[in-house]
């Protein structure tokens, strides 16, 4: 039998640089201890110091006594007579330490394949190992003028062992941290889980009580019923028992009885109990009870308990969603930052339900107040955040799903004060998408389509509310170039148009096709109009008497709004007019002035621009918003004021894009404004609100 031993090994790691500073550098100059001038030298008193330090200590303090004093125990040491310093013993222990280290090192620190014992040199510019011998460019360290970093491959090697070990201890940390991060997702989801339950059966335990009450209910519904029955059966049983004992009374005694007179009383009177006896034959009541459970109502009540909860979850990503700003964000305006949800693998969600925060606030105050956001879940994996700022500069959107941030949150946002177009459209021309000199505007907002008279041409040009051109419209009442004003009725079926020249107001299809024609004595210079279909009424704005005629649509005068003046309710060289939601006559010269329907004066709206400058065209849209062009002077803008109160909401300056005579002016049903630039000869879109 072959005995097996077995020897256990047992490794200690030394740090290199603390073992060279310990046990191989000289202990009087800190140099390591070397083959040539710091050779190490054993001294009588068991120190080791190397022989350059030795000579220069020997050389100071001799003074021909032939001794020195070792510099570590101060111990009188003598030199050797047959050669001095240098023949003072060497420190094997020392020296075998430093071939041991040598060799340790030539593992370490490959040498250069051609210069055996040149060791190798790192750059750390280049990331390259090389040989100072070998090469003789741009990684030579006798060259002055080398940008490159170089050193020993010895140090680079130390270097790289702790970046080594700073990224393994950053990786175990992140590591670490993405472990608590699930764990804590895992706490959360027990927690949910527990919430849920909770509400489960807190839900079922209302059915069930709803359930066990109805139930009761219907329990003693019955019982009730079988005692009401129960009870007037006992009352014919109780008469029965008692008809029963009174036959037996009169029956006791007969069969002693010998007078025939009475048993014959008796036998007539036992003759009608018998037939009260059959009259009780018969249960005065029935055993008849049921419970009616209508099938149509358990099925009711199946299908609501079907449909009574779901279990819903998300397999949304937040760190792979994605926050996009739709359009340029501008002061006063709603921006719209859209989310769009992905799972895991990057796909992108086609439901909605995930639990959203969102929160505006300051870039560079951060103790600023949080905007008023508003989140509209759009079911189909995406999200529009809606919020709108008051001030310019760069805000702060912060956005959360699961209470986990999104991948560009927060997404630092630039508010502008400027307003410029989404979108213009023309040129001065004759051509099909050219203007000569354009003055009003009107949209159809039920068929889709802008009408803007293009004066100059003698026609109405019909575009889409993006600007794309369907057509043109030319008529009778167009002609002479000297048509002013458009507007369309609340169905689309016509428009009407008013020609300054003529004096006439003329309602025409979407063809073209005069439909009627009217005009009036009182006509002076008539330059705008609008179509107030709550009523059915044309109003028609003149410059000459400074007011506003109010017409049936076959043309008949009903009643005038103002006159010439500067007082309120009066005007001075009007320049449009235009109807509110409520059936209100918006009017505008320098400033706007508001009527009821029937022409009695509301408000003055931008009573401080009065002689100032002068309005072009105003609009009114549903939501109640007056959206009127100014000119003032070296200043061409669009005001957006609330009509209930007059208040002054936003400016339009159109600072990359200036207006040049802005002119009429039409609201869209998305909150967009379309403005006739006149000075320009195009129209410009814009959002308002």
């Amino acid at each position: 039998m072959v005995s097996m031993s077995s020897t256990l090994v047992e490794t200690v790691s030394i740090n290199y640089e603390d073992f060279n500073e310990s046990f191989l550098t000289c202990g009087t100059c800190l140099c390591m201890y070397d083959g040539g001038e710091h050779t190490p030298k054993l001294l009588p008193c068991s120190h080791t110091v190397c022989l350059h330090c030795l000579s220069r200590i020997a050389a100071s303090q001799t003074r021909d006594t032939g001794t020195f004093r070792c510099p570590i125990c101060r111990e009188c040491i003598n030199i050797p007579r047959g050669g001095g310093v240098p023949a003072l013993p060497p420190s094997f222990l020392v020296n075998q330490l430093l071939d041991l280290m040598a060799r340790q090192r030539r593992e370490v620190v490959p040498k250069c394949s051609v210069h055996l014992n040149q060791e190798l040199l790192f750059c750390e510019t280049c990331d390259t190992v090389f040989c100072s011998l070998c090469t003789d460019g741009s990684h030579s360290t006798a060259n002055s003028s080398c940008e490159h970093t170089v050193i020993p491959f010895s140090i680079a090697i130390k270097r790289m062992s702790e970046i080594l070990l700073y990224k393994a201890n950053e990786c175990i940390s992140k590591l670490t941290q993405a472990e608590d991060a699930v764990n804590g997702e895992m706490a959360r989801l027990e927690q949910t889980t527990r919430q849920c339950l909770a509400g489960l059966d807190a839900t079922f335990q209302e059915i069930t009580a709803a359930v066990d009450q109805r139930r009761a209910e219907m329990s003693e519904a019955i019982t009730q019923a079988r005692d009401a029955k129960k009870k007037v059966l006992d009352e014919q049983l109780a008469l029965i028992q008692s008809e029963k004992d009174k036959v037996r009374e009169e029956c006791n005694g007969l069969q002693q009885q010998v007078e025939v007179r009475y048993i014959t009383r008796r036998i007539s009177s036992l003759g009608e109990k018998l037939d009260s006896a059959s009259a009780l034959a018969e249960p005065r009541e029935n055993a008849f009870l049921a419970c009616d459970l209508a099938s149509d109502a358990l099925k009711r009540l199946e299908a609501a308990l079907a449909s009574l909860g779901r279990v819903r979850t998300s397999t949304t990503f937040p760190s792979l969603s994605t926050l996009t700003v739709r359009e340029p964000c501008v002061v006063n305006l709603e921006s719209t930052a859209i989310l769009s949800t992905v799972d895991y693998h990057g796909n992108a969600r086609t439901n909605g339900g995930d639990p959203i925060t969102a929160e505006v606030s300051r870039a560079d105050s951060a103790d600023g107040p949080m905007m008023e956001t508003h989140i509209e879940d759009k079911e189909d994996g995406t999200y529009w955040i809606r919020f709108r700022p008051v001030t310019h500069g760069r805000y702060s959107l912060s956005v959360s799903v699961l209470d986990r941030p999104v991948r560009q949150s927060p997404l630092l946002v630039t508010v502008s004060e400027h307003n410029n177009p989404v979108r213009s459209y023309g040129s001065r021309g004759s051509d099909k998408d050219q203007f000569l000199q354009p003055v009003a505007v009107a949209i159809d907002n039920q068929a889709g389509l802008v009408y803007v008279v293009d004066t100059g041409n003698s026609r109405v040009k019909v575009l889409t509310p993006d600007l794309q051109l369907v057509g043109h419209i030319e008529s009778t009442g167009l002609a002479g170039r000297s048509c002013t004003g458009v507007a369309v009725s609340d169905d689309g079926g016509w428009l009407a148009v008013v020609n300054w020249r003529s004096r006439t107001v003329t309602r025409l299809d979407r063809e073209g096709t005069t439909l009627a024609a009217f005009t009036h004595t009182a006509f002076v210079e008539p330059i705008d109009l609008a179509i107030d279909t709550n009523y059915g009424h044309i109003l028609v704005a003149d410059n000459g008497p400074s007011c506003v005629f109010v017409f049936d649509t076959e043309g008949k005068l009903l009643f005038q709004v103002g006159k010439k003046g500067s007082q309120k309710g009066c005007f001075n060289l009007i320049s449009c007019v235009t109807v509110g939601p409520g059936g209100e006559i918006v009017v505008a010269d320098s400033r706007i002035q508001v009527f009821s329907a029937k022409g009695d004066f509301l408000q003055e709206v931008f009573s401080e621009g009065k002689g100032k400058g002068r309005y072009g065209g105003v609009a009114v849209d549903a939501e109640g918003m007056i959206v009127a062009s100014r000119s003032e002077k070296g200043r061409n803008f669009v005001q957006v004021f609330r009509l209930s109160d007059g208040k002054l909401l936003s400016t339009i300056d159109s600072y990359e894009a200036k207006l040049k005579r802005p002119s009429g002016v039409a609201a869209t049903n998305d909150r967009h404004l379309i403005v006739v630039d006149l000075g320009n000869d195009c129209i410009k879109k814009y959002r308002y609100w």
